[in-house]
């Protein structure tokens, strides 16, 4: 198959600094491409639902100003819907889909809880999500039954029936394997995830709704925020401690995330 070399925009072109990668005039929409930008993507724009405890609406089509000009995060809606057209654009044969999240006191949630990203390289199809949390860093290639090695843990997918597929994750302790979210590989457009990123913002029901929440992850950990706790994991090492006010709030969000509230 021959490489589609692709321009590098403006566009991209801050993507990428968002992102601290520097290419030259011209890339190709190769596995080893989307490992890269999932990884970088992960490691530099943390997962947060700021906006929603600042009374602030998140509008999907600013997403680009937000998080790219602005240097903020976002949630899955905003996030891999940012990343979508960022693949779009540079070359690669990508679709959008839905995800149901698992919770394991109400099972799955409602169609379109969740969106994550289809990508197809040389017939192969991968799994791409840069948010849903604490995850994979790098894609997952979309088949069945094989156990697949991440830096974030090992995971598999499987047939759920015969509408999903269910990704799960092994724990370490048991060698068990937890559901993350099951997903069809119906194409959809960001437009009909606009009734749930509504009610994941507004809605009392919403986990969003319960407490701030930024979160990063690092080569050998996470660092995290979630209500007025700041958590800092280093390998088998964790720090928590309270964040006291809102100045030490804005302090921890610069000092760790880069964000300017």
């Amino acid at each position: 198959m021959k490489r589609r070399l692709q321009k590098i925009t403006n566009g991209t072109k801050k993507y990428f600094e968002r992102l601290e990668l520097d290419f030259n005039n011209k890339i190709e929409p190769t596995v080893e491409l989307l490992l890269i930008l999932q990884k970088a993507h992960l490691l530099n724009i943390p997962f947060e639902n700021l906006d929603i405890h600042n009374n602030k609406r998140i509008d999907l089509k600013n997403s680009f100003d937000k998080i790219i000009i602005n240097g903020r995060g976002g949630y899955c809606y905003e996030l891999n819907g940012l990343f979508f057209e960022l693949l779009k654009s540079i070359g690669f044969s990508v679709k959008l889909i839905s995800a149901r999240g698992f919770d394991r006191n109400k099972g799955f949630g409602p169609e379109f809880d969740h969106m994550a990203i289809i990508a197809t390289i040389n017939s192969v199809k991968y799994l791409v999500d840069v948010g849903f949390g604490e995850f994979t860093l790098h894609p997952l290639s979309a088949v069945l039954n094989k156990l697949q090695s991440d830096p974030r843990g090992n995971f598999i997918i499987e047939d759920y029936d015969k509408n999903y597929m269910i990704v799960k994750k092994e724990n370490g302790s048991n060698s068990t394997f937890t559901p993350e979210y099951i997903f069809s590989e119906i194409e959809r457009e960001l437009t009909d995830f606009t009734e749930m990123c509504n009610y994941q913002q507004f809605d009392s029901n919403s986990h969003f709704t319960k407490k701030k929440l930024c979160t990063l992850p690092t080569l050998n950990g996470r660092i995290t925020v979630t209500g007025n706790i700041l958590k800092i994991k280093n390998n088998d090492k964790v720090i928590e401690r309270e964040i006291k006010n809102d100045v030490e709030l804005n302090r921890i969000l610069m000092k760790y995330f880069k964000i300017k509230l």
